[in-house]
């Protein structure tokens, strides 16, 4: 055998062992090395064949309820607010240790305020044409100056002008929809300033409406808020009297590699009651260039929806939405919200009822199951009722029996409060660890934030720290995870 033949053998082998090597290494690779913006476009098959876990929600093992005696028993027409809020709840962070025998904790709560039906709806009257409010701001004042309108119309179409389209860098949909509609108001501020503030982590997959509104209120010179339960009534009210309005929504991708449903915003600025649709600004679909655009539109009608999808997708997220205005407007923006809408313990009650409604109809809608769950534990957490929190538990059992989507918790974290109020630990802790399989998820702060307050409960402070640490490691302005990181500290 000739010393090129042995190279040549020696080199082949060596070739086969790095190879068998790669595939036994690849699922660790994909799981931890590739960057979560590329790691979610590798093909479910590709996935599958590594052996790649694939992320997923687990079921709830306790035992589903019959789900018409459930609904039947809850009466949310008496709920009693035992505690005054009107804008954002947001109790003392505090842990209790083990040795107590009923979690009685409150966690931090990362509300995401809301809102409900309001605006009746009137016979068409000719397209309404908002354009772009003066780009000097005021400054705010102390009570707003505008009286309320004896009737708000809605006609058939509006439509503002003067919004820009824009599109989103990675993984900056919450921070884009903002900059697009504070530069309507004449606010300079661009979507990675925003981000900066918002989501210093570039990879952070949550950026919650009570967030950005915090945000408009301390750091620009307008004014914002947030609501959940809207309505299309709403949305058109707000359109029509001059606001543009963003809602939180699903997004299902139909490319075949993509992992499935994304939480989204989406900015609205005009509707049409004769073609049922919404024209919006979709910051991650477009279109951006006329080549782009759906047959028989143009540039100027951004991404047309119908009333349908926009409902549809609006309900995975509560209904949830916020507007932006000027300080001088805000009598006329609450007008359109309506006095019941602005009480968090109505808008909360009527959102639940709203979901038991639904599931009347559905009772198989996982969605609307989730929202029963998360409206009935902010009710919990505004009047301090054990069975708000017990009911919700249970809701939230059945949205997991049903199926939800892996991403879920990555934007909507009620389920850990709802579970950790009646004890169920170890829940928390598997639906957070569920959602750390995949590398989007290890970059939401509120998945270490409740699995930590978890191993609290369990008696596991040094694991509790260590998670309080990388949330703030994710999120160094996520202050209430520095507050119960000193606390737990305290205890160790």
């Amino acid at each position: 055998m000739t010393s090129r033949t042995k190279k040549i053998i020696i080199a082949v082998a060596s070739l086969q062992i790095l190879a068998v090597i790669g595939v036994v290494a690849m699922p660790y690779v994909v799981e931890n090395f590739i960057p979560a913006q590329y790691w979610s476009y590798i093909p479910q098959q590709v996935i599958d064949t590594m052996g790649v876990r694939s992320p997923t929600l687990p079921e709830s093992e306790v035992t589903t309820v019959e789900a018409d005696d459930f609904l039947a028993q809850l009466e949310l027409d008496t709920i009693e607010p035992a505690i005054e809020a009107t804008e954002e709840l947001l109790p003392t962070p505090t842990i209790i240790p083990t040795n107590t025998p009923e979690p009685t904790a409150e966690p931090i709560v990362i509300a995401d305020v809301s809102s409900e039906e309001s605006v009746e709806e009137t016979a068409a009257e000719p397209i309404a044409e908002a354009t772009q409010p003066p780009t000097a701001t005021p400054e705010p004042t102390a009570e707003p100056t505008v009286a309320p309108p004896p009737e708000l119309i809605i006609p058939a179409a509006a439509r503002l002008t003067g919004l820009e389209l824009e599109a989103q860098e990675f993984n900056n949909c919450g921070p884009t929809n903002l900059a697009i509609v504070l530069n309507y108001y004449g606010d300079p501020t661009t979507q990675l300033e925003a981000a900066s503030y918002l989501k210093p982590n570039n990879q952070d997959r949550n950026v919650s409406p009570w967030q950005i509104s915090d945000y408009v209120n301390d750091e620009t010179g307008l004014r914002s808020i947030a609501r959940s339960n809207g309505t299309q009534e709403m949305l058109k009210a707000f359109v029509a009297a001059g606001y543009p309005v963003v809602i939180e929504k699903g997004y299902d991708p139909e490319a075949a590699n993509a992992q499935g449903w994304y939480g989204h915003y989406l900015t609205l600025f005009g509707y049409s009651d004769e073609a049922e649709e919404y024209y919006t600004i979709d910051t991650f679909l477009g279109p951006f260039r006329q080549s782009d655009v759906k047959p028989g539109y143009t540039l100027e009608d951004g991404m047309p929806y119908s009333y349908e999808y926009v409902d549809y997708y609006w309900e995975q997220f509560n209904h949830t939405f916020y507007v932006v205005y000027r300080p001088d407007q805000e009598a006329e923006v609450f007008s359109i919200i309506g006095e019941e809408l602005l009480d968090d313990a109505s808008m909360w009650t009527s959102a639940a009822a709203r979901a038991q409604a639904t599931l009347a109809e559905e009772p198989e809608n996982q969605f609307a199951w989730f929202n029963l769950g998360t409206s009935l534990t902010r009710l919990g957490e505004l009047t301090g009722d054990q069975s708000q929190y017990e009911n919700g538990a249970v809701a939230f059992d059945q949205a997991r029996a049903l199926g939800l989507p892996s991403r879920m918790l990555w934007y909507q974290h009620r389920p850990y409060i709802a579970y950790m109020k009646v004890g169920r630990y170890d829940d928390m802790i598997e639906l957070a660890d569920a959602t750390l399989v995949d590398p989007g998820g290890r970059n939401v702060e509120e998945t270490y934030f409740y699995k930590g307050h978890a191993l609290s409960f369990q008696g596991d402070f040094n694991g509790s720290a260590a998670a309080f640490q990388q949330a703030l490691k994710l999120n160094e302005f996520f202050y209430p995870a520095q507050f119960a990181l000193d606390y737990v500290n305290s205890l160790r």
